[in-house]
């Protein structure tokens, strides 16, 4: 991985259910996200966040859409910024916001690696698929569209903007998904998709499911996306996030993940999905948020100092 990094703030909450996820990269700054990244010898550009988009153009769609307009804007808007960072020699980290940010990032950086006759693999830390289309969601909330969408599948057209160069289902590996919505479900069998719900993580552990999924990649010299969503972990570590779902991952067992993708020097992006401050506690999503992100870059145990109370 290039040891040159740069941070991209995604304020979106528009594809949410509930407000302060606009909030969340100001927390991951506050909780220190920069400074540990220069701790792992990356030299960091803060590209500060991007703005509302100024243009929303109303759009026509299924009525129960909640947001969409924005929701279109901001993918358009993300997209734009996404690409320009992502054909540069940097690593980019996208920091949100909202999981519909994605459905401007995935696209970007599909479009970047498909101009650099690379395939690009996308690790979905999350506790849902978010393979919803326009018509199939019943909340209306965007944010659990962006994977159908960045694989193009079918009802996004004349709504979303036209996406070029697609995800492929067999180059996307899911982990700790726990809330699958039945169209959702099929849509994975009808794909053969590869994911891993919390039960298989039980009965195998994570690391089957990482080292094989990191083995494609290397063989196929692809490059590789992770999007971490604050609900991929269990509430009781992470309870910063609108869309709880008991039974999430481990502190352990997040780490032991980030710590695979360092040793395997294969990532090539990151996102930071979901952190809503507003419903954090004295920050502690955010701070492990942050530490995660150090794992990923390259910080061991053996720099974790033990802490030991004095008697």
């Amino acid at each position: 991985m290039t040891k040159h990094c740069s941070i991209l703030g995604i304020p979106t909450e528009s594809g949410a259910g509930r407000k302060g996820c606009l909030m969340g990269p100001d927390a991951l700054r506050a909780a220190g996200l920069p400074e540990m990244i220069q701790a792992q010898g990356y030299d960091v550009r803060d590209l500060g966040n991007l703005a509302l988009p100024t243009k929303i153009t109303p759009i026509d769609g299924p009525q129960h859409l909640v947001r969409l307009s924005e929701t279109v804007a901001w993918a358009q808007h993300i997209h734009q910024a996404s690409y320009e960072i992502a054909v540069q020699d940097t690593f980019p980290i996208f920091i949100g916001g909202d999981h519909s940010m994605a459905a401007g990032t995935l696209p970007a950086l599909t479009q970047a690696a498909a101009e650099k006759e690379r395939p690009i693999f996308v690790l979905w830390l999350d506790a849902h698929p978010d393979l919803h289309t326009l018509s199939s969601t019943t909340s209306g909330h965007l944010h659990g569209t962006p994977m159908a969408y960045a694989m193009g599948q079918p009802g996004f057209e004349n709504v979303f903007p036209p996406v070029k160069h697609t995800v492929q289902p067999s180059n996307v590996c899911m982990i700790g998904l726990r809330s699958i919505d039945p169209p959702e479900r099929k849509l994975i069998g009808d794909l053969g998709m590869e994911v891993w719900d919390m039960r298989r993580i039980d009965e195998m552990g994570v690391r089957h499911p990482i080292a094989e999924f990191l083995d494609k990649v290397r063989r196929e010299n692809g490059l590789l996306h992770v999007s971490l969503d604050v609900d991929f972990l269990d509430p009781a570590i992470a309870p910063a996030v609108g869309t709880t779902v008991p039974g999430g991952a481990s502190f352990r067992e997040a780490h032991l993940i980030m710590e695979m993708l360092a040793d395997s020097g294969l990532v090539t992006s990151l996102e930071l999905t979901e952190l809503n401050p507003y419903l954090d506690m004295c920050g502690k999503t955010a701070d492990l948020m942050c530490d995660l992100t150090a794992s990923l870059l390259g910080k061991s145990v053996l720099d974790r100092p033990t802490y030991r109370s004095v008697a």
